[in-house]
């Protein structure tokens, strides 16, 4: 339960009052929690509540100085520390059923090191050990039950969604745009009546400067679904010119996540989705489908014009809720948008977002006009789909495709995760014309297996010895699995690799993010290692064990592994190739190649980008932005960092 300051000393007041009067000494008391919830199945997502909002304590609640309050009165350091940690902790239990799970990281995170960074004793007040318990067994249960459903709390990678920068912006009129625009109006045909206003005048100004890398971007993407989305809007009876709603939106990017939650090509929020058929789990998200999602947003569409009988207010009402809108209107009379905008009775973004439809529109029916025409439209992908209706980790179904782990993430924009549902039927799109090598090589695999063994193409010079290390299984396993009578292996040739559950290979590389883990009665280096699915030798080196024992031990820290993209594979195999005076040649220079204020790090063991952000006092943001997006470091790694020192 969350108190305000003025409920949490009133609790003080009853306290000392009912104190006073039944008992003259007082005694010690430990604040009750309730005990840890226990952590669910992931799939089992529950939407999250939104907190209510407390009503602030009046002045004259206030006391004039710390002096003037009573002892009895005074807060506690403990206990309000304990109340700061609750409410960051269960902020985190949100997210997570919610399926937040990079923002639940960082609640946990948050709880944890509030905890430990508050300078007050752990072990001299119990309530404080207990909190700490708590936290951990909460954390620890939900990580666990996470990792037990394939990848733990890794997630998929978002893209912001245009729609928010361009909202920020308080664009000027240029009136000679204006002008123009009008006079190319009059020969633009268009199912949609477009009007010209300043505040239109004032977007296709902002998309013709500061926001043309944002245009020409999603105008290259759009050849991709084009195709797609008009056939839908004709189908749904809509116009044609509505699918410039998805440039505005999303940038035509089905993985496009706004501030206010957001997602997918047509920015659906979670509640509506769900009314139009896109269903969320643990597993998947229809409203990053790029098909689902534009069949949904067609018939919303239409709804709302059969609701308002009005496209420019079917728009408005599509951004901010029909409700919204339909009270606008009662409220003025008015069954008009601009009226409606005139009179400032919308939201702000609302008011802002059907004229950049309309502005984006305008420059996309008239390319030449405003130096657009030189873009090139994307092709649409192709690509084969397969009905399954059982789990399989996407990187032994794009080796059983013979395709990329990224080829696949990109064709399921949907999956959330590395794994296909577990509860339900899923079609897996494949790269065009590899159906049949797909459904040939998994039948190979046992179908409760195809979430944790591989496929391994053998290279020259590997021995059955040398790939059991890389996989973490024993050489009998795999010559038992693939009916081998001898160790010799022909180069090519393709190895069906059993895996033990929670087990990963050795060339996965591991998440910045540290987990806490709470040492129980009984555990040892292995058994923790195997439940996490990294290596004992890794977890030794983060902790600074030696041998099995964990006795002495409370707490471990460890990484979740997490698999490094085909991008890094292919440049640490590239690495692996050259000799080590080259390796080392290289690694100097980087090291010391500085100018203007940009410095060459070399990551080392246990560094994260926050550390090295700190080291330079930079940003997170910034040294993503300088160095492709990076996600996962890995000792050895050299970071461009501008310092701003």
């Amino acid at each position: 339960m969350r108190l305000s300051l003025q409920q949490y000393r009133a609790l003080l007041l009853s306290a000392a009052l009912s104190a006073t009067l039944g008992c003259q000494s007082a005694q010690k008391t430990t604040t009750a929690f309730m005990p840890p919830a226990q952590a669910g199945a992931p799939a089992l997502v529950a939407a999250s509540s939104s907190p209510e909002k407390q009503k602030p304590a009046t002045a004259a609640a206030e006391p004039q100085s710390k002096a003037e309050v009573p002892q009895a009165l005074q807060v506690d350091p403990v206990a309000d520390l304990i109340v700061r940690v609750e409410k960051e902790y269960q902020a985190g239990q949100d997210n997570y059923h919610a399926g937040h799970l990079e923002a639940a990281k960082q609640n946990f995170d948050s709880a944890f090191n509030q905890l430990l960074g508050s300078g007050l004793d752990l072990k001299s007040d119990d309530r404080l050990e207990q909190e700490l318990d708590r936290i951990l067994d909460g954390i620890n249960g939900l990580e666990l039950a996470a990792l037990q459903q394939g990848d733990g709390f890794s997630e998929q990678k978002s893209e912001p969604a245009p729609i928010d920068e361009a909202n920020e912006a308080t664009p000027a009129v240029d009136q000679n745009v204006k002008a123009k625009a009008e006079a190319e109006l009059k020969s633009t045909h268009s199912d949609l009546p477009l009007v010209m206003t300043d505040q239109v005048a004032g977007y296709i100004n902002y998309f013709s400067n500061r926001g043309r890398g944002t245009i020409e971007r999603a105008l290259a993407r759009s050849g991709r679904y084009e195709d797609m989305i008009r056939n839908t809007l004709r189908a749904e009876g809509v116009p044609q010119e509505l699918i410039y709603l998805a440039q505005a939106e999303s940038g035509f990017h089905p993985l496009a996540v706004s501030r206010a939650g957001a997602r997918g090509m047509w920015q659906f929020m979670g509640s509506r989705a769900k009314g139009y058929g896109l269903e969320r789990s643990w597993w998947v998200d229809d409203r990053q489908d790029p098909e689902k999602a534009t069949r949904a947003a067609a018939h919303h569409l239409k709804d709302l014009y059969n609701q308002f009988g009005d496209w420019y207010l079917a728009m408005a009402a599509y951004n901010s809720g029909p409700g919204t809108v339909q009270s606008a209107v009662k409220r003025t009379g008015y069954a008009d948008f601009w009226e409606l905008y005139n009179r400032n009775v919308l939201p702000k973004e609302t008011r802002n977002y059907v004229p950049i439809i309309v502005a984006v529109t305008i420059m996309a029916k008239n390319p030449a006009q405003y130096g657009l025409e030189t873009v090139v439209k994307e092709k649409p992908v192709s690509y084969d789909t397969v009905k399954i209706n059982y789990p399989i980790d996407l990187r032994l179904a794009a080796e059983c495709a013979d395709a990329t782990t990224e080829d696949l993430l990109d064709l399921n924009p949907s999956l959330l995760r590395l794994t296909t549902p577990k509860d339900r039927e899923f079609a897996l799109h494949l790269p065009a014309g590899t159906a049949d090598k797909f459904q040939v090589a998994v039948a190979s695999i046992p179908t409760d297996k195809r979430v944790w063994w591989r496929y391994h193409k053998v290279q020259g010079g590997e021995t059955l010895a040398s790939i059991s290390r890389t996989y973490r299984t024993t050489p009998k396993a795999i010559a038992e699995a693939n009916s081998l009578d001898d160790d010799a292996l022909t180069p090519e040739s393709r190895l069906i690799i059993p895996i033990a559950a929670g087990k990963q290979a050795d060339t996965s590389t591991y998440a910045r993010a540290t987990t806490r883990y709470k040492v129980r009665r009984g555990d040892t280096v292995e058994s923790v290692a195997e439940n996490f699915g990294v290596s004992p030798k890794m977890l030794r080196g983060w902790n600074r064990i030696k041998g099995s024992s964990l006795a002495g031990r409370k707490i471990l820290y460890l990484h979740l592994p997490v698999t490094r993209s085909v991008g890094e594979t292919q440049v640490a195999s590239k690495h692996s190739k050259k000799s080590k005076h080259q390796a080392k040649t290289q690694t100097a220079a980087a090291s010391t190649r500085s100018s203007s204020g940009v410095v060459h790090h070399k990551v080392k063991p246990g560094e994260t980008l926050f550390s090295i952000a700190s080291t330079y006092n930079t940003t997170v943001t910034a040294l993503r932005h300088d160095n492709r997006d990076v996600a996962t470091l890995r000792p050895g790694m050299v970071l461009v960092v501008h310092n701003l020192r």
